[in-house]
């Protein structure tokens, strides 16, 4: 890759890192670990995404942004969304982590291991610590919170409900 290619795909990168999540706008694209790739070249930007869940309402919303911010970088933009490997709630960065937590989301929970449908790898009692007060009694409310990502519990110690990522 010649050192243009280099600079150029930072850049991107850069630009990427300022794409919120339309559903959590404190978090970005590259934070919540959307972004499978980036190719740059010949006047040519191609990222793909991969979505959260299938059939993500926010996944268009995203496209567009992506697309409209990398506008500037390069005539031609691609963005795409591949299912071609999985996103994974471990693909959150630790500063994604830590500003989840700060906007009052407890984050998800480390996945288990091996190979397993996703139901088996939800827990029968979920627990989550409390993103305000920091508590580890908590109690699920809900499975299913505002979007198909997330839970809502509440906090038994400072009783405030928050929402968690789900794990998967």
């Amino acid at each position: 890759m010649s050192g243009q290619a280099v600079l150029g795909e930072r850049a991107v990168w850069e630009a990427l890192a300022e794409v919120p999540d339309p559903e959590i706008p404190t978090l970005s694209v590259v934070e919540l670990g959307m972004v499978r790739r980036v190719e740059v070249g010949d006047g040519r930007v191609r990222v793909e995404l991969l979505p959260t869940f299938v059939g993500c309402p926010a996944l268009e919303v995203i496209r567009r942004t992506v697309a409209e911010r990398l506008e500037r970088l390069a005539p031609v933009v691609e963005v795409d969304a591949t299912f071609a490997e999985p996103w994974t709630s471990d693909r959150i960065t630790p500063e994604g982590r830590r500003k989840l937590r700060e906007s009052g989301f407890a984050p998800p929970a480390p996945r288990t291991t091996g190979e397993q449908p996703l139901f088996a790898t939800i827990p029968v009692r979920p627990a989550a610590a409390c993103p305000y007060c920091g508590s580890p009694d908590t109690t699920m409310e809900n499975a299913f919170g505002p979007t198909l990502c997330r839970s809502i519990f509440w906090c038994n110690a400072c009783r405030q409900p928050f929402e968690q990522f789900k794990t998967v």
